[in-house]
């Protein structure tokens, strides 16, 4: 019986929304680890600028939520649309390992890289960017301004888990 391998870069290149990007993101750890969660929340802060490094997202351990950093997402529409999903996939498949247990930072930063590489290929947008993030810096952070945030207000992302189940109480 043959494995059929799924075509990640024509699903992720056809995705609308932050959800459908987190369902490639899900089903390519399926593929490479065979692991899964459900049940999880995506919320959208300001987390800030710095020219030199900023934080792209976070998990809260022992949470249900990934808290992604709208400020890049804004740049990138700005200067490079075409890295929106690319970054997106990589930041969201960083959170996703995070929530699945695995918690060294430097061993997530190589899983990433070669989930995405066994996905994607090495020319692809979003390995270059697991590989190395310093050439796309001056595409996702706005040169010359550091800030933090006056108003962290999270914002969910409604469906973004499709795995999720509702109960009634």
């Amino acid at each position: 019986m043959e494995i059929v391998k799924k075509n990640f870069h024509t699903l992720l290149e056809n995705t609308k929304t932050l959800a459908d990007i987190f369902e490639v993101v899900k089903s390519t750890v399926w593929q490479n680890h065979r692991k899964s969660r459900a049940g999880l929340m995506l919320g959208l802060a300001n987390l800030g600028n710095h020219p030199q490094g900023f934080l792209g997202a976070f998990y809260p351990v022992g949470t249900n939520v990934i808290v992604m950093n709208k400020i890049p997402l804004e740049r990138i529409k700005e200067t490079r649309p075409e890295l929106y999903r690319p970054y997106i996939f990589h930041i969201l498949l960083h959170e996703y390992l995070h929530t699945l247990g695995y918690m060294d930072e430097s061993g997530v930063r190589q899983m990433v890289l070669d989930i995405t590489r066994n996905a994607f290929g090495d020319e692809h947008l979003a390995t270059r960017i697991a590989a190395d993030t310093m050439p796309f810096f001056k595409n996702l952070v706005y040169p010359d301004a550091a800030w933090k945030p006056d108003d962290t207000k999270l914002e969910i992302v409604k469906g973004f888990d499709r795995e999720s189940t509702s109960y009634i109480g």
